[in-house]
């Protein structure tokens, strides 16, 4: 997604945050054609090009093969000791029911997790300017300012999210500073240009109430030197930086950001949604392109609507305002097993989920009120 550039088609990277004027220098509009918008849209435009979908064929999948990819079926032993682990690390929790418990059943069950990744790349220019240090200047007379998607950037890894500011070739013009109107300073609001303000501790008296001496702050002049501009009267111009000039140019904006669209499949569980959506699984399906294609021969039906949903809502929410670079759905396997258990004459469940072994409990017989909540 690079290209090598020329020293006049150069593309300068920003680190800078540039404060942006309401409207372009006209004199600089005359001479960008590639531009002329920015007169119109008060400095600021998105662009974005045309998304067309590429033309691959759709795969069929042989799921037999994922889907052996099974995690084995949790024992009694391990169903104790990770639920020992869950007790001990809360402290409100006794180990004793934990270590005691009868467990009357273990009913595996299989969730599946479907996730879509977008990575897409947005293009917003907008007019800006930095202080001028006498360095060349690259404008108009240069050449003609190419347009927003024709600027070849470096694209970052991708699905990982980054915003990059560059000065858009052949855009800069040198002017005068229009905060200090190209003085490089102002006058000091808070002396109002006198270098001194009235002394606080005798308020100018010179001598402090119900004493004949001199007030020690000021030594007498009732006046002490003012702490903005250190005794100048005026101040360095905070736009320009004391450069008396700016340049102004169109800055391009990139934002390259990575939506995400997911799903668990629908269990009659007491275990909250929003654990399971977190918990770890093992991964049984990946597929990787510019653009992918919705899952349509899973096992599970409501996977492949899914699939078919989160592609959907991606190419609905991004075609107007980004262009797509990559996405990626992946099929997860979250193992799930419920525990019915029996303690001093009442039965009531815990579930293990995730393959590191996670537990949530519903009624946990000895616990103690001490404010923390089961998770």
């Amino acid at each position: 997604m690079d290209r090598d550039l020329s020293d006049e088609d150069s593309v300068v990277d920003l680190s800078f945050e540039a404060e942006s004027p309401l409207a372009p220098p006209a004199e600089l509009l005359e001479r960008l054609p590639s531009y002329d918008w920015l007169l119109q849209g008060g400095g600021r435009q998105i662009f974005f090009p045309s998304l067309e979908a590429p033309a691959r064929p759709q795969e069929q999948m042989c799921w037999s093969s994922f889907l052996e990819h099974r995690v084995p079926v949790l024992t009694e032993e391990v169903a104790r000791e990770a639920l020992l682990s869950f007790v001990n690390s809360k402290c409100c929790y006794g180990s004793a029911a934990a270590g005691h418990l009868i467990i009357q059943e273990l009913k595996p069950k299989t969730l599946y997790r479907y996730r879509l990744e977008t990575f897409s790349e947005s293009r917003m220019s907008e007019w800006t300017f930095q202080p001028f240090t006498n360095h060349s200047v690259d404008g108009p007379q240069r050449g003609t300012s190419p347009r927003l998607w024709d600027i070849k950037v470096q694209v970052p890894p991708m699905f990982q999210e980054d915003t990059r500011k560059f000065q858009v070739p052949h855009s800069s013009l040198v002017k005068e500073c229009h905060k200090c109107r190209g003085r490089g300073r102002y006058k000091c609001s808070g002396c109002h240009g006198a270098g001194t303000v009235r002394c606080r501790s005798c308020s100018g008296a010179k001598r402090k109430a119900r004493q004949p001496r001199r007030c020690p702050l000021c030594t007498g002049a009732g006046r002490r030197r003012c702490s903005t501009c250190l005794g100048r009267g005026s101040r360095t111009c905070a736009t320009c930086k004391g450069e008396k000039k700016l340049l102004h140019f169109v800055q391009l904006v990139i934002r390259w950001k990575n939506s995400l669209f997911e799903f668990v499949s629908e269990q009659q569980l007491n275990c909250p949604r929003e654990l399971l959506a977190k918990a770890k699984g093992e991964n049984v399906f990946k597929d990787e392109n510019t653009m992918v294609y919705p899952i349509v021969d899973f096992p599970l039906r409501e996977i492949c609507l899914a699939s078919w949903r989160g592609i959907t809502e991606h190419s609905a929410a991004l075609a107007s305002r980004a262009r797509v670079l990559q996405q990626r759905q992946t099929i997860e396997l979250i193992p799930l097993t419920e525990v019915h258990y029996w303690y001093q004459g009442k039965t009531s469940v815990y579930y293990i989920y995730g393959t590191d072994h996670r537990v949530y409990v519903v009624d946990y017989p000895e616990r103690y009120c001490c404010g923390c909540t089961i998770i």
